[in-house]
């Protein structure tokens, strides 16, 4: 798996998904995880086509288009270093989970990796509810528990 600062969200997510093809024997609906490229820096012209066509702003950064126990499907909003939500993602996230979707923040592809685990493998029956409905993972909490973690 690639090298990179803890800091480096787009490290952690490249990492994210190694792991999650790693893991298709085991968890073959991770096959189905994607990337929501809402993020990201643009020159002008770029970011007003790209809102025209509907791109929106705090759009978690993943998706697990999965139902498992009571939830429709899982949403990842990836952090890194000392990054926060910001007020629209938080907002999308209260919303997701209105909805009946698993949404989180993770903190490092450990935490996002453990969050995926326990989705797929106890139909999310062992995932906390957060602060106002939404569940923040820091990496520390999965050290040691990802499959195939390294």
């Amino acid at each position: 798996m690639r090298n990179f600062k803890r800091a480096d969200e787009s490290g952690n997510q490249e990492t994210l998904m190694q792991w999650a093809e790693l893991q298709a024997d085991r968890m073959p609906e991770l096959q189905h995880l994607y990337h929501i490229p809402n993020g990201g820096k643009r020159d002008a012209m770029t970011a007003r086509a790209m809102k025209r066509q509907g791109v929106k702003a705090g759009v978690p950064d993943l998706c697990l288009p999965v139902a498992r126990g009571r939830y429709h499907g899982l949403y990842i909003e990836l952090k890194a270093g000392k990054n926060g939500a910001t007020k629209n993602q938080m907002e999308w996230l209260g919303f997701l989970g209105r909805e009946d979707y698993y949404a989180a923040i993770c903190y490092g592809w450990r935490a996002a990796a453990w969050v995926l685990t326990e989705y797929l493998l106890y139909a999310g029956e062992r995932l906390k509810k957060g602060e106002k409905g939404i569940p923040v993972y820091a990496e520390e909490e999965a050290s040691g528990e990802v499959i195939g973690g390294a």
